[in-house]
């Protein structure tokens, strides 16, 4: 195959390969940059392979960074651009079942390749488009299958994360996976609970975002492999949910793990922290998972959130908990939400008129948990319409709430 319109990240590339070739080296895209060229995807990023050797390769180019030096890969730095160029290696003694124990560098494209995890990954190109298929991915990509390269159960040793790889692939391409390869997932699945909770789940979120999420979940749970995924050995029936559900798309990672807690019964906040911090995600994400699944409650029980809900959750918050509350069927009108939220007095308690030093010079109040407690109902009235956001008429309120509480 020959590919004749090149997107332009490979005619930018194309300069890198042309310097490579031209010193008498092999040199060619390869990996995912192929793959979503011939299926017509956009790309994420474009990977070059070499036969020159690291130092070979750095002493071509002007400026190179060492980004993986010890197992080939050298970035290359051209006309603002950045590509990493690896060196043709074998890899032997995966103890970790992870990383390669050792790497050698090799001249040959066939041993490289050889190595890749799925044949539609292990196809290479001349900067002149020609394809270089030495595994049937091309076959493979044709009918939408996903098949390990050589021996399945070997490439998953090398690798244990590969098998979250192909049922993200799954989900993704809306691939199916190839019997034999489906059965070494299947077969080793146990070896997930030796890779990095943080890699793991990278390739969950990737797979519930996919435009066939479906795919990817059946494939989970056909191979038993969600049973070694954190937090998932007893939700079986959380992902049949999942799969039943009509046909949706999570568009970010913030909707994905507010459609999972909310699934997981992980409704409450410490069931949230739990869940989300054995998945060792952000604190941000954290913080905005438990905001999105306030008003996600709150759209269930009302269709509707008041200007405080609304004012609590923020405008990135209520637009997760629409698009989960609209898979899950309960989504409202997302341009009357945001008309809501616009209409708030206040959209952040900085924009509040007074602050605890003017509850001070007021003498309404000394430092310390009643100034906080007066300054919250001060924001409170002003986000439900009670008081003007004005000093005067806050510091009236203010005075008021004081001397309730002081009696």
């Amino acid at each position: 195959m020959i590919l004749s319109e090149l997107p332009a990240e490979f005619q930018a590339a194309k300069p890198v390969i042309d310097t490579i070739t031209a010193a008498g080296f092999e040199a060619y895209f390869v990996g995912g940059c192929v793959r979503d060229t011939i299926l017509g995807k956009p790309l994420h990023d474009v990977d070059i392979a070499t036969s020159a050797f690291p130092a070979e390769v750095k002493s071509l180019f002007k400026r190179t960074v060492d980004t993986g030096i010890e197992h080939g890969t050298v970035m290359i730095l051209d006309h603002g651009n950045g590509y990493e160029t690896t060196t043709f290696r074998t890899e032997s003694g995966y103890q970790d079942f992870r990383r390669p124990d050792q790497v050698t560098f090799v001249r040959s494209l066939k041993e490289d390749l050889q190595r890749r995890d799925f044949t539609i990954n292990a196809l290479a190109m001349t900067a002149t488009g020609e394809v270089i298929d030495l595994f049937d991915g091309l076959a493979d990509l044709d009918a939408g299958i996903l098949r390990a390269v050589g021996v399945a159960e070997e490439r998953f040793h090398e690798d244990a994360l590969r098998m979250m790889r192909a049922v993200r692939f799954a989900s993704q391409l809306d691939f199916s996976i190839e019997s034999q390869t489906e059965q070494a997932v299947a077969d080793n699945a146990t070896l997930l609970t030796k890779i990095a909770v943080e890699r793991t789940r990278v390739e969950w979120e990737k797979l519930l975002m996919g435009q066939h999420p479906e795919r990817g979940l059946q494939s989970l749970l056909t191979t038993g492999l969600y049973q070694y995924m954190p937090k998932m050995a007893d939700q079986r029936a959380m992902l049949d949910q999942l799969i039943a559900l009509p046909a949706w798309h999570l568009p970010t990672i913030e909707s994905t793990w507010t459609l999972l807690a909310w699934l997981m019964d992980a409704t409450d906040e410490a069931a949230i922290r739990k869940l989300l911090k054995t998945w060792k995600t952000s604190n941000e994400l954290i913080n905005h998972v438990l905001a999105a699944i306030e008003a996600l409650s709150a759209l269930q029980e009302r269709g509707q959130l008041t200007a405080y809900e609304n004012f609590s959750a923020g405008l990135a918050a209520l637009t997760t908990a629409n698009q989960v509350a609209t898979i899950l069927g309960f989504g409202q009108d997302q341009a009357v939400l945001e008309q809501s939220y616009e209409a708030l007095p206040i959209h952040d308690k900085h924009e509040l008129a007074i602050n605890g030093g003017d509850l001070v010079q007021q003498k309404l109040v000394t430092p310390g948990p009643a100034m906080g407690t007066i300054l919250a109902a001060c924001l409170r009235a002003v986000v439900d319409g009670q008081v003007n956001n004005q000093t005067d008429a806050l510091l009236d309120f203010a005075r008021m709430a004081a001397d309730t509480k002081n009696h």
